[in-house]
């Protein structure tokens, strides 16, 4: 089971990466918010149909709160995100998305008033990321490129994000209901944006010479089925059968697999610098989060906190 475990959520870094080369794709010819839709839309739809019974005694008004707050943030992380990619590469956008991994802890230390510490290992990651950050989107003139800049304001959104979700997990609010609920949101959202940027001429495409629109939908159509729906499930069901840390190192070769795709897919070139930023960010959040989970032992306070989440 452990080997199957592996194997899924390989394939589930492999899906995310390849979602950064499909989000390229279909902003040849969409726009950031219509991606969204497309994608926040076919997945909430498949998550629905799916478990849709099973989270109706969930639906409380506190739940609901809590995924309309959730769904909020999803929408503005990937917006940062999608938006970024228009200005940036694919890879340097899985590399600086990849970053919110290590600023999760420093959230925790927060607003978890005192039960939490960042680990010196997050520390350590932190200073490996703001190198490999430096390297990857730092011009040789002191300027940064506005896609890296908006990608890295994703990965901070995403940690909050990370962070809130865990929290109302674990004071009681059911998983799914949440993700139901805040993917229903961000769709909401996102198709709000589409009809602002309708109405007012706005929004911009990556306009690339080599991709249809029948190509862009179809990459869209992927994100929201795939890299949201299947990806999710997939992730939920393998943690199941492979340890913390071990789920913790194979999903971070999301990033890899987003740079590898890029450049045979997308025939993207990397300079030396951005392979060596690449490299650092990558081994920050191996440093990051090997050092960060622990094997505890239980106790006596730890007796009402069995929940797997």
């Amino acid at each position: 089971m452990k080997f199957k475990g592996d194997i899924s959520l390989l394939t589930v870094a492999l899906i995310w990466g390849s979602g950064f080369v499909a989000t390229d794709l279909a902003l040849g010819n969409l726009t950031a918010t219509a991606v969204m839709a497309i994608r926040f839309c076919i997945a909430a739809i498949f998550i629905g149909l799916l478990f849709g019974r099973r989270i109706q005694p969930a639906l409380d008004s506190l739940t609901i709160r809590r995924g309309i707050f959730l769904g909020v943030f999803l929408n503005l992380s990937f917006l940062a995100q999608t938006v970024g990619l228009v200005y940036t590469t694919p890879s340097k956008n899985a590399f600086l998305t990849a970053v919110n991994v290590i600023i999760v802890p420093f959230i925790a230390a927060v607003f978890a008033r005192g039960s939490h510490k960042v680990e010196r290992s997050g520390v350590i990651g932190a200073l490996l990321a703001i190198v490999g950050i430096g390297l990857i989107s730092l011009n040789l003139d002191g300027t940064v490129n506005i896609g890296d800049l908006l990608t890295l304001l994703c990965a901070v959104g995403f940690a909050f994000h990370i962070y809130f979700t865990g929290d109302f997990v674990r004071r009681g609010s059911d998983a799914i209901a949440l993700t139901i609920l805040q993917l229903s949101t961000a769709a909401v959202l996102s198709l709000a944006a589409v009809g602002v940027e309708t109405l007012f001429g706005l929004g911009q495409v990556k306009a690339s010479a080599n991709v249809n629109l029948a190509l862009s939908i179809l990459a869209a159509v992927y994100l929201g089925l795939l890299s949201t729906g299947v990806a999710f499930l997939l992730q939920t069901v393998a943690q199941q059968w492979t340890t913390q840390t071990r789920a913790a190192i194979l999903m971070s070769t999301e990033s890899v697999f987003g740079t590898l795709m890029s450049a045979l897919i997308l025939h993207e070139r990397l300079s030396s610098r951005a392979i060596i930023g690449s490299a650092i960010v990558f081994a920050a959040i191996l440093v990051a989060e090997l050092g960060a989970i622990r094997p505890v032992q239980p106790g006596p306070d730890l007796a009402l906190d069995s929940d797997p989440d």
